[in-house]
């Protein structure tokens, strides 16, 4: 049967782009409250030396899980602190204790209204099902279009994964309860809200709690998937480790987030029973902690708040000095950050993420007419879209115009003859990477648009298939980072070499890993190496381990982008 394909995606796009518009002052409270709240725990965690929160936090653990886990928090800690990563340490326990408390907030009544209604049961229950399988990433789709880029859309994708547990546990505690003190309870006259509170909640209230620790372990879970859109913390970290194969970085902020995931569980699992709770009562230890955070709040609200520098209508203060950038390993953002100390930029801060997620940014702004600056490179289709200008880099941070090579590893000219020939012969311009991108753009896959360019450009790619030898089904394997450029180029010489007989796999990762697959032989080639400038530090790490076969396409560019509308014209302009 061949049945036209059913147009669920664009369904949901329009529904999503319905929401966004519909619902943006929403959207823009929610923002605001989130970012307030977590604001207030990083400044009461954050108040005063690492040393006081530190001694502080040990104290509780001492108290609610003996005295082994009070010395392990202390000593954990100052580890962290050591390492450097106490910063994102209290970023990264800021956001899951703001996810945790949306998550108690929502998940605990919908919890008690699911165990008293059967219909609501039936309806949340499938709900959670469908929340539960859906891959995590999916929920940050949505989130940067109705929240943005930053913090806000990795803690509302950290809730959204997170909650199931809590509203599955709590409808569970409240079934368990024996019916016969429900019944007890009926027969004294107890009203619904008496028989809530006094009977069901109480006995409860440990598979309660077992479900809220099991969110908070969840929510704990996300925080390097939140890091693609620009949320800080270790999970940031542990994200730019990985984009530049820096295993050293990778084992420190991946240890730090054990050490926190294991202080949370230990923490929330005892709670409710603390192990010195015979010889000080909870009440009074709980008290102190309230008063120790209502006195820092008040400490810090007596203090003169800190204005941002310089006119607030002037650019700076109209984009809270961000400027949005991609992955975290990619050449352009160390350049960018290169341009930040050269220029003197320091209210400045460049905004790690993605590079659909920096996209995402820059339509809502554009379509806003809001001022924003991005990290930007061509070719690119949204040079086409939108209506773009590079700042003006007078003392060349960013370099002049670039190449992308072609790169293969060590061998491959022995083993398949004709790759190696079709793939040093391949050679395109700009408007023909621009074409690929615009027909991705307008809805095709990226498969469909290699082959939609090679029918229509059959002559050029004869030039690259001449005097090749057929591949007779050999595997080749092509990395290729996810930038829009490397997503065309790499789909379209996959498509030439696949209808030249071989078996052609492509493997998105990121950069780093991009080039130490080719060395290290595990990949066949890649052809976005953008030289000598973006991935310079890379390419002379591994220059000795494969073999550079020359530039495939030249007069690119790189650079800070702004929209046309924006009156500025200089990265100068930015102090």
């Amino acid at each position: 049967m061949n049945l036209p394909k059913i147009p669920l995606g664009s369904w949901i796009d329009s529904f999503v782009e319905w929401i966004t518009i519909a619902f943006a002052g929403l959207f823009s409270f929610i923002t605001a409250t989130i970012d307030g709240l977590l604001n207030l725990i990083v400044n009461v965690v954050g108040a005063g030396p690492p040393i006081v929160f530190i001694i502080v936090l040990a104290l509780l653990l001492a108290y609610t899980s003996r005295w082994q886990l009070g010395i392990f928090t202390f000593v954990s800690l100052l580890l962290i602190n050591n390492l450097g990563y106490w910063e994102s340490a209290l970023q990264t326990l800021a956001i899951v204790l703001v996810s945790g408390f949306l998550t108690i907030l929502i998940g605990i009544p919908l919890g008690i209204w699911s165990a008293q209604n059967k219909t609501v049961q039936r309806i949340v229950m499938p709900i959670l099902d469908f929340m539960q399988t859906m891959p995590a990433f999916v929920y940050l789709i949505p989130s940067i279009l109705f929240f943005g880029i930053g913090v806000v859309p990795g803690i509302i994708a950290s809730f959204i994964f997170a909650i199931a547990p809590t509203i599955r546990m709590t409808n569970l505690g409240i079934r368990e309860v024996p019916n016969d003190l429900i019944e007890a309870s009926d027969a004294f006259g107890s009203t619904s809200s008496q028989k809530l509170f006094k009977v069901q909640m109480p006995l409860a209230t440990p598979t309660i709690l077992a479900g809220v620790n099991q969110s908070i372990m969840l929510a704990l879970s996300m925080v390097v998937t939140a890091s693609l859109v620009g949320a800080p913390g270790l999970g940031a970290d542990v994200y730019r480790a990985v984009s530049q194969i820096n295993v050293g970085q990778g084992f420190e902020a991946g240890i730090s987030i054990v050490f926190i995931a294991i202080i949370l569980d230990r923490l929330t699992q005892n709670l409710r029973k603390p192990a010195y709770g015979h010889i000080i009562k909870g009440k009074y230890v709980f008290s102190i902690i309230v008063a120790l955070i209502v006195g820092t709040l008040v400490v810090q609200g007596l203090a003169t708040e800190k204005d941002l520098p310089g006119d607030p209508k002037a650019i700076g203060g109209q984009t809270n000095y961000e400027i949005i950038g991609i992955e975290p390993g990619a050449g352009i953002m160390k350049q960018a950050n290169s341009s930040i100390t050269e220029y003197g930029l320091d209210n400045w801060k460049l905004v790690e993420g993605s590079s659909a997620a920096m996209i995402a940014e820059l339509k809502k702004a554009y379509e806003n007419k809001q001022p924003i600056i991005i990290t930007g490179w061509s070719p690119h289709w949204m040079f086409s879209k939108f209506d773009l200008k590079y700042l003006d880099d007078p003392k060349g941070v960013f370099g002049g115009a670039e190449e992308i090579h072609t790169i293969v590893r060590k061998g491959l000219e022995q083993d398949a003859p004709g790759a190696y020939k079709i793939l040093d012969q391949f050679s395109w311009e700009t408007g023909d990477m621009e074409a690929v991108m615009v027909y991705i753009e307008e809805g095709m896959s990226p498969s469909e648009a290699a082959e939609k360019w090679i029918a229509e450009n059959q002559e050029k790619v004869s030039k690259w298939t001449n005097g090749a030898d057929k591949g007779n089904g050999k595997k080749m394997n092509l990395v290729y980072v996810a930038w829009d450029t490397e997503i065309a180029s790499t789909n379209v010489i996959g498509k030439v070499l696949e209808q030249y007989g071989y078996d052609v796999s492509l493997s998105q990762v990121e950069v780093g890993p991009m080039y130490a697959g080719v060395a290290n032989g595990s990949s066949d080639a890649l052809v976005g190496a953008w030289l000598p400038s973006t991935h310079e530090e890379y390419f002379n790490t591994y220059k000795n381990d494969f073999v550079d076969l020359g530039l495939n396409l030249k007069g690119t560019k790189n650079g800070l982008v702004v929209p046309k509308y924006v009156e500025i014209n200089s990265i100068e302009e930015l102090k």
